[in-house]
Parts: structure tokens; C-alpha cells; sequence
């Protein structure tokens, strides 16, 4: 359904606005991102979504949706940010894999985030910009896998 796509196109665009803020070191555009990815969840009707998509999205939901409050008010503490970060990198991950992301999606691991567990992110160019360590560590990570 076009208007499904539409609306995981849209969450995957709030999605990559969070990682580019946090990427900048910018926690306030990090939350108003985030604030808008909520608000977007709130906003989805399911009924668009055939059975299968929607038990895909039903499981990743409630966590995007919690991961998205935290770090909109969060925005002075952008650690916290980019561990709610993490969590939400790994449902979108789940969505772009079922529905796509309305564009190639890379997606990509940093071994040392996480305290040293690692932690993945997607992002829109090839190039590593690492939104766990901004600055610090900008090229830290490698792509793992294109999503078309």
C-alpha cells in the first residue's frame, strides 16, 4: 500500500534526522526529530498494513515509540540519547528489512559502542559517520549490509 510506504518512508526520514543530529552532537534536533517520529507512530493507521506487515510492526511499535519519547526529552543528556538511539536503531532495522526504506539504506556497526558491545545505526550514505561517538570517533564502524 502506497500510504504504508509512505509512512515507513517517513519514520525512516525521522529516524536518520535523529542519527545525523546525534552524529553533529546536536541534542535538541535529535529531540525535535524524535518528537516527530512520535507523533508520526501516534498518527499511523495500521489498517493499512496487510496481516503479515502488521505483525512485523505491532513487535518493533511500542519500543520505537518509548525509544522516540526518551530522546525527545532528552536533549540535555545526549548520552542517553545515543543509548535510546541503539534500541531504536535495532527496530528500525526490523522495519527497513521488511518494508524497505524508500531509498538504498546502509547499515552499519560501531564494535565499540555500547560500553564495548557494539551497537548498529542505519544511514543514508556509504560513508561512516558514527552518531555513538560524533566527533570523538566519526570514523568508527564499517557497513554491514545495503538494504535496497
Amino acid at each position: 500500500d502506497a500510504n504504508a510506504m509512505a509512512f515507513i518512508k517517513k519514520l525512516t526520514d525521522n529516524y536518520l534526522q535523529i542519527k545525523n543530529a546525534l552524529t553533529a552532537g546536536k541534542a535538541t534536533e535529535a529531540g525535535d526529530a524524535a518528537k516527530n517520529m512520535g507523533e508520526a507512530i501516534k498518527g499511523f493507521d495500521k489498517s493499512l498494513l496487510s496481516a503479515d506487515q502488521k505483525k512485523v510492526y505491532d513487535v518493533q511499535e511500542a519500543g520505537l515509540k518509548e525509544n522516540a519519547e526518551h530522546i525527545a526529552s532528552s536533549t540535555n543528556d545526549i548520552e542517553h540519547q545515543r543509548e535510546r538511539f541503539a534500541n531504536m536503531s535495532e527496530g528500525m532495522y526490523a522495519l527497513v528489512k521488511a518494508f524497505g526504506g524508500g531509498k538504498t539504506i546502509y547499515h552499519d556497526h560501531c564494535p565499540m559502542a555500547k560500553g564495548g558491545k557494539g551497537a548498529m545505526w542505519l544511514s543514508e550514505t556509504k560513508e561512516i559517520k558514527n552518531p555513538y561517538f560524533g566527533e570523538k570517533m566519526i570514523e568508527c564502524g564499517s557497513v554491514e549490509e545495503e538494504i535496497q
